[in-house]
């Protein structure tokens, strides 16, 4: 294969050039993911950005909730040798300064979303436990996640209509994830799996004036933990993580998978646990980013240097057909009020939930 830009770079982890990654496995991707809310939460938006070397694939998609319907602009095209070109269509992301400034752009297109935006990290970033997972004896997840809290500055255009956001105001978190989950549609290869499928999934980075927050969670069927992440950040200047314990008590909408409310608490090894309680605001669709899409999910071909757009209006969208969300949330802690997301995934049973089925709503 041909020397690369990336190739300069002193980063090499396995003896080809870095269009090659360490393995085989056609579900290996690297993934950048951004959001920004502000400061009443009325305006959300998200921002995905994947590369998928053994797919030969890159995609990337913005989604902006305004006015109650979330318009999205995403693209797909080759990825091509060069793992350092980071514009898919309109869609372009640059790191600026490494783990402290990045800048998101969209380029005008036929669907009425413009951007120009740079995120600016609030806290150090957080290295969450490794992700492993296996179905039977097959490993359906081996990667890694990075997350880090932030605030966003520039411009964003709605069908000329512009959006000025202020660092100071309109906060956000971000991350990048890299290894092996399933991406691409469903792989045919290999034996039918002998259970059902089953995920309990949630993920909730919190923005405070003076606090960051992190908490994640992934549970069996009968609430037992395979993955659990919690930390109390500090920001800058003078930045500070601290490792916690999670707890979380969850109560989801009649009829739902979706939170009414839920109450976190992050018990660090030394010092005062810190209750958060969680208000969801309303739900954005991860959909919307290509998460579960039916056509344009992560590492599907869509097509050459595709560019496409869609909208859906939020109050026609239905729970049960939209498992995957990240409720925006306005979040408290003692005196402290903030802003944040609580992106929660359940699929099948739950035991702690009173989930017992495939897709059994909440009571």
């Amino acid at each position: 294969m041909p020397i690369t830009p990336a190739d300069d770079y002193l980063v090499h982890q396995a003896p080809y050039t870095l269009d090659r990654v360490f393995t085989s496995d056609r579900n290996f991707y690297d993934r950048y993911f951004f959001n920004g809310y502000s400061p009443d939460g009325a305006v959300y938006f998200g921002v995905a950005m994947g590369q998928y070397p053994n797919l030969g694939i890159t995609d990337a998609a913005f989604s902006i909730v305004a006015d109650g319907r979330q318009r999205v602009v995403r693209a797909s095209r080759r990825l091509g040798p060069d793992r350092m070109a980071t514009t898919v269509g309109p869609i372009a992301v640059e790191v600026v300064r490494p783990l402290r400034e990045l800048r998101v752009t969209v380029a005008p297109n036929p669907y009425g979303i413009e951007a120009d935006l740079t995120f600016t990290a609030r806290s150090l970033p957080v290295e969450e436990p490794h992700f492993f997972r296996l179905a039977g004896s097959v490993p359906v997840m081996d990667y890694t996640r990075m997350t880090q809290h932030g605030s966003w500055s520039g411009t964003i255009r709605l069908d000329g209509r512009e959006l000025v956001l202020d660092a100071a105001a309109w906060w956000g978190s971000r991350d990048h994830s890299w290894g092996i989950r399933p991406v691409g549609g469903r792989d045919p290869r290999g034996a039918p799996p002998l259970q059902a499928p089953q995920f309990f999934w949630n993920w909730a980075p919190l923005n405070f004036p003076d606090l960051c927050t992190l908490s994640t969670v992934s549970e069996n069927a009968d609430g037992t933990r395979w993955h659990e992440s919690g930390v109390i950040l500090t920001p800058y200047p003078g930045a500070t993580l601290t490792e916690a314990a999670v707890e979380s008590r969850l109560k989801f909408k009649p009829g739902t998978r979706w939170l009414e409310s839920a109450v976190i608490t992050l018990r660090p090894a030394a010092g005062d646990p810190l209750e958060i309680t969680v208000e969801p605001l309303y739900a954005f669709l991860m959909k919307g980013l290509g998460y579960g899409d039916p056509k344009w999910g992560h590492g599907m071909w869509v097509g050459e240097d595709a560019v496409d757009g869609t909208e859906y209006v939020l109050s026609q969208e239905h729970p049960l057909q939209n498992l995957h969300v990240q409720q925006v949330s306005r979040v408290r802690a003692g005196h402290r009020e903030g802003l944040g997301i609580f992106e929660i995934l359940v699929f099948g049973p739950h035991a702690p939930s009173g989930f017992r089925e495939a897709l059994d709503p909440a009571p």
